[in-house]
């Protein structure tokens, strides 16, 4: 037998060729295209608008024009202060992230390790708070800042403590049951071990269990810093004066006229505020992986 005829009976021979692979392999590499075009579009939509001299959206070139001009000029505007903007954004959503962290992680661990009275009612209200949309309290949030303005003007409308503390009771209810499930992965024994060992239930708490939830802590920082990062309605109804406006809000003032709308320098806005979140992403995108996992499974 020769050498070819050995080689056409090889089983690997026998696959099919091209036709075999486009039905079983290849179609699903032209889906993940489809999708992945289809996700990309509007993010490569923004960044070439943000690179015409144009104050619209329609009839230019898709990538036909480099006009880096719309990122300068909003950068030294002084009827848009982006940079303050950005300031006051970063600011808020950095200290709504790690004071919603940690105090959800106080309350989860409370909820997980300790035994008292209405912790099962506690736990039931949590989820049932869950099931309204904050947008309901809206009017609330507004005239209770509204009268704090009057005897605590330090939380009251335009001050960043005042909408951190309303960012904080939105975001206290979700983080702290999902850090609860997550805090029941952990095995009990651990904390017998350290009890042994004459340790409080702050020092497993600070020396333990912390660092076998780091994972978590991370997706649950990044969450709250985007969502507080994004945010229109509730900024929109705090602050009033330029200096104090957030990103998301600061914005909307180039569109606010409808006859002079600059979607140009809009989208370089966009653009530069996506920014801190793809850097903070990439930071934590190993204890990211880690924290959407590792709750799945009890250890």
């Amino acid at each position: 037998m020769t050498t070819a005829l050995k080689l056409a009976k090889h089983p690997k021979a026998k696959r099919g060729g091209i036709s075999r692979w486009s039905r079983q392999v290849g179609w699903k590499h032209l889906l993940a295209f489809v999708v992945m075009a289809y996700a990309l579009f509007p993010l490569l939509y923004i960044v070439s608008t943000s690179l015409t001299d144009m104050g619209g959206i329609e009839n230019f070139t898709f990538f036909g024009q480099f006009y880096t001009k719309n990122y300068t000029d909003l950068l030294t505007s002084s009827d848009y202060p982006f940079v303050t903007w950005m300031k006051n954004t970063v600011t808020i959503a950095a200290i709504t992230g790690i004071l919603s962290v940690f105090i959800s992680a106080f309350a989860a661990f409370a909820f997980s390790r300790l035994r008292f009275k209405g912790r099962r009612p506690g736990l039931l209200a949590l989820i049932l708070v869950q099931m309204f949309p904050s947008i309901l309290g809206l009017t609330a949030v507004y005239g209770i800042l509204s009268k704090l303005t009057d005897y605590v003007p330090a939380i009251g409308l335009g001050t960043k403590a005042g909408l951190i503390l309303v960012y904080l009771g939105g975001s206290l209810g979700g983080g702290t049951y999902l850090m609860y499930g997550f805090f029941n992965t952990i095995p009990k024994e651990l904390d017998e071990a350290a009890k042994i060992d004459g340790a409080t239930h702050t020092q497993i708490y600070f020396k333990i269990l912390l660092r076998l939830i780091a994972p978590i802590l991370a997706v649950m920082g990044l969450l709250s810093f985007i969502g507080t990062f994004g945010d229109y309605v509730l900024a929109s109804i705090v602050f009033e004066t330029p200096d104090q406006l957030t990103v998301a809000v600061g914005l909307n003032l180039l569109l606010s006229d409808p006859w002079s709308k600059n979607w140009a320098m809009f989208a370089a806005g966009a653009v530069m505020s996506a920014a801190p979140i793809m850097i903070l992403f990439v930071s934590l995108q190993k204890y990211i992986t880690n924290g959407l996992t590792g709750g799945a499974v009890k250890g």
